[in-house]
C-alpha cells in the first residue's frame, strides 16, 4: 500500500525541525512563495539563515552578474554559485562541522499580465548530504499552468518545497525524488520538463534517464536532449526555428531511417518558408515506440538508441503524445515557423484512420484540422512490400473512399509530398528484421545499418548483439532498473522504420 503523501507544510515543519539542516532561501519574480512556507509553518529560525528577493534589474546584476535574461538557467546557476559560497564563507567556521548547508533559488516569470503567456521558471537546490562534504545539485524547469497568477504563484511554492524536501531527504533514490516533485499538484497546474542532477551524490545518474523519467511519469509531456547527452529545456531549443521531425523507434537506426531524415531535410530547407531560417532537425520517440510486450521500457535498450543517435549528430525528443497531432501542436507552443513530419507510407496510412480519433467529438477531420491548423507539411518515404513488390508512395496511397477528397486536397495543395531521391535498394530494410537477424546472430543484419552504427552495437553489444571479451578486471554491468510505462488506449503504434 502506498503511503500517504505528507502536505506541503508537513514537508515544510519537518524541515524546519531538523537542526542538522540550514540555507538560504533566494527567490526572483514570484514573491517569497516557497520561503513563506517555512515562514508559516513555524520554526524557520532553524532552517533559514536568509531569505532575500532581488527584483530589480540592477541590483540584480550588482548582486550576481549581468545576465542576458533574467528567467533563465544562466542566472539560476549564478544565484547557486553566489549565495552557496557566501553561506559557507560565513557560517562555515561557525557551524560547518555539524551542519549540511543548502541554498534553494528561483527566478521566475507568472503569466504575462497583458501578453497571457504562460508562466515558467527554474529552480534549483545545492546541498551538502554531510557536513563539510562537497555539494550536489538539482536543477528543473517547471511551466506553470494554472490560469490565474495567484494560482501560478501558490503552484510554485509547493513545487519549491517538494524539491526542498525531496533533495534533503529522497537524494539516495532519484526516481522517488521525481514522483515526490508534484506532491499535492496535479500536472494541469504544473509539468516540469527539464531536470538535470549533479554532485558526487548523483554521480552514478544517467539525466536522458531522468528526462525518460519525466515523460514516463506524467510529469510532462516531452523532454529533450542534446547529441552529446545533456538535457535542455525543449523552448530553448526550438523557440522560433524552423523544425523537422522523425519519429521512430530506432531500433536499431537503420540505411531507411538516416535515408528517410536526409532525404526529408534537403526538402525542407529548399521550402522558400525555410529558406535563411536556422533549423532543427530532430529525432523523436515516443513512449510507445519504447515499449515492448507489456509494456516495459528498458533503461539499458533506451539509452543503446539515444547513443546511437547522438553518434549520428541528432538531439532526441522524447514523447508522450501518440497522435500526430498532438506533436505538432507541441511544437507550435514554441514556433509559428515551418514544421515538418518525415513519415513513412505505414504511419501516413495510420494518420488518415479513424478509429485513432474515435476519442474527439469532430472525429478524423477534427484531427486533420489540428495537425495542419499551422505552418506544417508530410514528408513521406515510400514503401515497398515484401510480398508484390508494388511501390506505394504518397501519390498513390489509397485512403477510404469517403476520404479521398480530402487526402487529394493536402496532396495537391503539397501538405503532404512524397520524398525524392530515397535509395531504392534500402526500401527492403525494416528495423524488426534487423533487429531479429542481431538477436540471432545472424551476420547479414549489418548490411542494414550505417557502419558507425554497426562498430556501436558490436563494440559495445547492443541490443543483446555478442560483445568483444570484456578485458581483465573489468566490471561486469549490472541489472538496470526499469519502468513501466502507462497502458496506451489509443494513438499510433507504428513508427517510420518498422
Amino acid at each position: 500500500m502506498k503511503p500517504e503523501t505528507p502536505g506541503t507544510n508537513q514537508k515544510a515543519l519537518q524541515i524546519n525541525l531538523d537542526e542538522s539542516k540550514y540555507g538560504t532561501f533566494v527567490e526572483i519574480g514570484a514573491g517569497q512563495e516557497v520561503a513563506r512556507w517555512f515562514f508559516r509553518v513555524g520554526g524557520a529560525s532553524g532552517t533559514i539563515a536568509k531569505s532575500m528577493s532581488a527584483y530589480d534589474m540592477t541590483i540584480s546584476d550588482a548582486i550576481y552578474g549581468p545576465c542576458a535574461r533574467y528567467v533563465s538557467r544562466e542566472r539560476l546557476v549564478s544565484m547557486l554559485d553566489h549565495e552557496y559560497g557566501l553561506l559557507l564563507e560565513r557560517l562555515g567556521g561557525k557551524r560547518g562541522a555539524s551542519t549540511k548547508f543548502f541554498v534553494f533559488a528561483n527566478t521566475v516569470a507568472t503569466r504575462g499580465f497583458k501578453s497571457g503567456t504562460e508562466g515558467h521558471g527554474w529552480l534549483g537546490i545545492r546541498f551538502q548530504v554531510e557536513p563539510g562534504g562537497e555539494p550536489s545539485q538539482i536543477m528543473l524547469h517547471a511551466r506553470l499552468l494554472d490560469p490565474e497568477t495567484v494560482q501560478e504563484q501558490e503552484a510554485l511554492g509547493v513545487l519549491g518545497v517538494n524539491l526542498i524536501h525531496g533533495a534533503l531527504y529522497l537524494h539516495h533514490d532519484p526516481a522517488a525524488l521525481l514522483e515526490s516533485l508534484l506532491d499535492n499538484l496535479t500536472p494541469d497546474r504544473a509539468e516540469i520538463d527539464m531536470i538535470k542532477f549533479s554532485g558526487p551524490r548523483f554521480a552514478g545518474v544517467d539525466n536522458r534517464i531522468m528526462a525518460l523519467e519525466l515523460v514516463s511519469r506524467a510529469l510532462t509531456k516531452a523532454a529533450m536532449f542534446t547529441a552529446a547527452g545533456e538535457v535542455v529545456r525543449p523552448a530553448d531549443e526550438l523557440h522560433k526555428k524552423c523544425i523537422l521531425v522523425e519519429r521512430g523507434s530506432f531500433r536499431p537506426v537503420t540505411h531507411v531511417a538516416m535515408d528517410m531524415l536526409h532525404c526529408a531535410t534537403g526538402m525542407f530547407v529548399q521550402e522558400p518558408k525555410v529558406q535563411g531560417e536556422e533549423v532543427v532537425v530532430l529525432a523523436e520517440m515516443t513512449l510507445v515506440n519504447l515499449t515492448e510486450g507489456d509494456h516495459i521500457v528498458d533503461h539499458q535498450d533506451f539509452l543503446a538508441r539515444v547513443d546511437i543517435l547522438g553518434a549520428l549528430g541528432r538531439p532526441v525528443l522524447i514523447s508522450n503524445y501518440f497522435e500526430y497531432y498532438r506533436l505538432a501542436g507541441y511544437l507550435f507552443l514554441y514556433t509559428k515557423k515551418m514544421v515538418g513530419l518525415a513519415m513513412g507510407v505505414p504511419s501516413l496510412r495510420e494518420v488518415f484512420d479513424e478509429k485513432y480519433y474515435a476519442h474527439l467529438e469532430g472525429g478524423i477531420l477534427e484531427s486533420i484540422g489540428r495537425l495542419f491548423k499551422n505552418d506544417l507539411k508530410l514528408y513521406v518515404y515510400p514503401l515497398k512490400e515484401e510480398k508484390t513488390g508494388a511501390l506505394i508512395t504518397a501519390g498513390n496511397l489509397r485512403v477510404a473512399p469517403h476520404l479521398r477528397h480530402l487526402y487529394a486536397y493536402l496532396v495537391e495543395n503539397r501538405l503532404i509530398e512524397s520524398i525524392r531521391d530515397y535509395r531504392e535498394e534500402w526500401l527492403p530494410i525494416f528495423s524488426r528484421d534487423v533487429l531479429a537477424k542481431i538477436r540471432a546472430g545472424d551476420p547479414a543484419w549489418e548490411r542494414g545499418v550505417p557502419p558507425v552504427v554497426a562498430s556501436m552495437i558490436k563494440e559495445r553489444g547492443l541490443f543483446h548483439c555478442a560483445a568483444p571479451p570484456a578485458k581483465a578486471g573489468a566490471a561486469s554491468g549490472s541489472a538496470e532498473p526499469r519502468l513501466r510505462a502507462p497502458t496506451l488506449s489509443r494513438g499510433s503504434t507504428m513508427t517510420n522504420d518498422e
